[in-house]
């Protein structure tokens, strides 16, 4: 299994980015997929998960209405749409999977598989 998350990037504060994470070896549709981030000196934090075929999502307070997440079964990606970003959005961001079923639970012990990730810096 591979993830390949991309679209970090530098962006000043109230801008947007999308992410992108690419799954390989895996049967895409099977798997719940969550977007996490790590700070630097901070622990690994939630930031949104999405179920199987994409109609239930659970956001972090700390994003929501702010973050999207998505996911085009067809090309085995899921997305990460930020907008209105935040200095304190600077971070690692880390795509990961698991085949158990969809929760409202933001632990990372649920995700099996998990990407490399990509840099987002937020400019004040």
């Amino acid at each position: 299994v591979q993830l390949q998350a991309s679209g970090g990037g530098l962006v000043q504060a109230g801008g947007s980015l999308r992410l992108s994470c690419a799954a390989s070896g895996l049967t895409f549709s099977s798997y719940t997929m969550a977007w996490f981030r790590q700070a630097p000196g901070k622990d690994r934090e939630f930031v949104a998960t999405i179920s199987w075929g994409g109609g239930s999502t659970h956001h972090a307070d700390s994003v929501t209405g702010r973050f999207t997440i998505s996911r085009d079964n067809a090309k085995s990606t899921v997305f990460l749409q930020m907008n209105s970003l935040k200095p304190e959005d600077t971070a690692v961001y880390y795509c990961a999977a698991t085949l158990r079923r969809f929760e409202v639970s933001e632990s990372p012990m649920r995700f099996d598989y998990w990407g490399q990730g990509t840099q987002v810096t937020v400019s004040s």
